[in-house]
């Protein structure tokens, strides 16, 4: 067991945060694992999507710590989808299930992407009011796996594994950042061949996003300065697609930030969900001594 699962922290989390299982479509294998924490009252949450490579609980350190500021925050974790129109309706139909009409996203890697084009699918009746991306991309053929990841579904999870490990920091880092990594070994362990297989198999596909269909859509893209798994082009080509959207940069945290650099990670998406506190898509419940300041 790695430090980070070990720990008092996470162990409390765990124990506090209950975890559920939904299933919103009719083939009843598919099924949703998720942890909603902070008050339901709360109708625009912050929904989490994990990397390729994780799970929903990766994002603990931001429930813990979003939730005792008042935010409402449910992390995610996604059924077997193997095309991209699955997974769009998937999660439309969470979102009903739910009973949330608008959500603010923010996504790792994989879950940028994914988060980008839910965004871009449902532009004509939005159901995204803002998304932060970190260390995200917007057009998968930067894997240069297009043409394997059609055979992904029949490849054992031990090569799949493997394909993932090696965007994952090699060499001397710090002491965060590899704990970090041993954290998502460990989620990559308990993922199925399937799991694994249909993650991979969205992430390189040939699919890019259309970005002219998110210009209603407030973004904040989230990178890091120090070596994962993205190249600078990569990021030069979100910034290209974005051009209005607000940066937030880390000078380190590698490639799963949210855990290395948690507290950095949470003061910025308060930044980026403040301008929504008194208006329709507001994520926390705010004390009214706090929203009479606010009004005034």
């Amino acid at each position: 067991m790695g430090e980070i699962s070990s720990s008092q922290e996470y162990q409390s989390f765990r124990s506090t945060v209950p975890q559920k299982r939904v299933i919103v479509d009719d083939d009843n294998s598919k099924e949703w694992t998720m942890y909603d924490a902070g008050p339901k009252t709360v109708r625009c949450p912050l929904i989490c999507f994990p990397p390729a490579s994780g799970t929903a609980d990766v994002f603990f350190r931001q429930i813990l710590g979003l939730t005792a500021a008042g935010y409402r925050v449910i992390a995610v974790e996604y059924p077997v989808y193997w095309t991209m129109k699955e997974f769009v309706d998937g999660f439309r139909k969470l979102l009903d299930h739910l009973q949330l009409d608008r959500v603010h996203i923010f996504g790792g890697s994989l879950g940028g992407f994914l988060a980008q084009k839910f965004a871009e699918c449902s532009a004509r009746s939005p159901r995204v009011a803002s998304m932060v991306l970190c260390n995200a991309f917007c057009d998968t053929t930067i894997f240069q796996q297009t043409n394997s990841a059609p055979t992904f579904w029949m490849m054992p999870a031990l090569f799949l594994k493997k394909m993932v490990m090696g965007n994952f920091e090699k060499g001397l880092v710090d002491p965060e950042i590899a704990d970090s990594v041993d954290f998502l070994v460990e989620k990559l362990d308990g993922l199925t061949q399937q799991e694994l297989a249909s993650r991979l198999t969205l992430n390189c596909m040939n699919c890019y996003v259309e970005p002219q269909k998110l210009r209603d859509v407030d973004i904040t893209i989230m990178d890091v300065f120090d070596d994962c798994a993205l190249s600078g082009s990569v990021k030069d080509e979100m910034y290209k697609c974005y051009p209005e959207a607000r940066r937030a940069h880390l000078k380190s945290g590698g490639n799963f930030p949210y855990l290395s650099r948690s507290a950095d990670v949470n003061v910025m998406l308060q930044i980026h969900l403040r301008k929504f506190d008194l208006g329709p898509y507001c994520a926390r419940e705010i004390p009214n001594d706090e929203r009479e300041l606010l009004s005034s």
